[in-house]
């Protein structure tokens, strides 16, 4: 609970009647809007889960809002960023936010931070406010988020989402659990596909979003049960909510620094090993393929390892589909071997990344191809505008 000295902080005219029904809930009350008010609250992210977060935070009548992003608003992000507007494409989206934030309460203070949360800036940027919220979608900036709010001792609202489902819960509170907890390892990189690569539900992150916006009111307000020690799970496909319980490990490491999240969670070996992977295999461009389809060539198959949705969305003419996951599974290798009878293969995804995959794992079944780099997007770019761009 937080305790801010409710004498020096006064309410207008302005805010009885804007904080109305507020002011009648005897769980608020003018004490209630008052906390709200001299509360400071630090939005990692304006994205998915960011958007609605904020929107609620002021409306609520939070009297300080810090916002750390560094992206610019893109058309792909109006399916579920709700705070962007279309006006805004190719924009900063912090200033995006603070527009539609002042549009709803112009007297809330808004921080803007455009820059990428790292181990050099996070405590500094995080110690001014009284509660964090991560609304991040990557695991390195999970773990910096948290270790950052262990050191300053800051409560840790958390929250992800993915296709249909997401999880909601309060980290860092009251000698409760943080997400080491949870996460005590990340995950191997590139187990888990961002939202970019597996998709969402557009409406997910308003749902979990509103959690975390509710959190942190209760928390401000000192009211209620907040999920610390528990891990809601919503299912939006099934329209359940289940929990678990979160209690601190005993034996879990001190947090004593920050630390290079990147290295703990594996991604600088990951993209060595990638880009290995890459000059192993052999690459073409979308101009040299396009240059290859106009000669009437015959002699190889293109291969096509998306899912099928995205096959249905847009294709490269003359593409025979057979995704990734078949591949991995084994089933999908005599699918191609059967396909090529003999001819070159030439493979591509959506951006180049899943076929080269699926090439490594062919080539130790003996079956060598080449690589489309940058997929059917760069062939969209480049070649074809007429194929939609996902």
């Amino acid at each position: 609970m937080l305790n801010p000295n409710l004498e020096e902080i006064q309410l207008t005219k302005d805010d009885y009647e804007r904080y109305s029904r507020h002011l009648i809930l005897p769980e608020v009350g003018m004490e209630g809007q008052k906390r709200l008010k001299a509360a400071s609250v630090l939005c990692i992210g304006t994205g998915g889960l960011g958007s609605p977060l904020l929107l609620y935070l002021a409306a609520a009548g939070i009297g300080r809002i810090g916002i750390v992003d560094f992206d610019v608003v893109d058309t792909s992000n109006l399916q579920r960023q709700v705070i962007h507007g279309t006006s805004w494409v190719g924009k900063p989206k912090i200033e995006s936010a603070k527009n539609r934030i002042h549009e709803i309460n112009p007297y809330c203070q808004v921080d803007l931070y455009e820059t990428r949360l790292s181990s050099e800036n996070a405590l500094d940027i995080v110690k001014d406010y009284d509660i964090v919220v991560d609304g991040t979608d990557n695991f390195p900036t999970r773990y910096l988020v948290n270790d950052a709010c262990v050191l300053l001792n800051k409560p840790n609202v958390y929250g992800s989402i993915f296709r249909f489902e997401g999880q909601a819960t309060v980290f860092n509170y009251e000698g409760g659990p943080n997400y080491r907890d949870l996460y005590p390892e990340p995950p191997p990189p590139g187990l888990v596909p961002s939202c970019a690569e597996g998709g969402v539900l557009g409406i997910l992150p308003g749902i979990i979003g509103v959690i975390q916006a509710t959190e942190t009111v209760k928390i401000i307000l000192g009211k209620g049960n907040t999920l610390s020690g528990r891990l809601l799970l919503y299912n939006a496909l099934d329209m359940t909510f289940r929990e678990l319980k979160l209690r601190p490990n005993p034996e879990r490491p001190v947090i004593e620094k920050l630390i290079d999240y990147e290295q703990f969670c594996g991604i600088p070996q990951a993209k060595a090993a990638e880009a290995q992977q890459q000059q192993e295999i052999q690459e073409m461009t979308v101009t040299q393929l396009k240059e290859l389809l106009d000669s009437g060539a015959k002699d190889f198959v293109l291969l096509d390892v998306r899912n099928p949705n995205e096959y249905e969305i847009a294709k490269i003419p003359g593409s025979i589909l057979v995704p990734l996951p078949e591949i991995e599974n084994g089933h999908g290798v005599a699918k191609v071997k059967e396909a090529l009878n003999g001819h070159r293969l030439i493979a591509h995804c959506k951006m180049g990344g899943r076929s080269a995959k699926a090439l490594a794992i062919l080539k130790e079944s003996g079956i060598v191809g080449t690589n489309v780099k940058g997929g059917i997007t760069a062939w969209s770019r480049e070649v074809d505008p007429s194929v939609p761009e996902y």
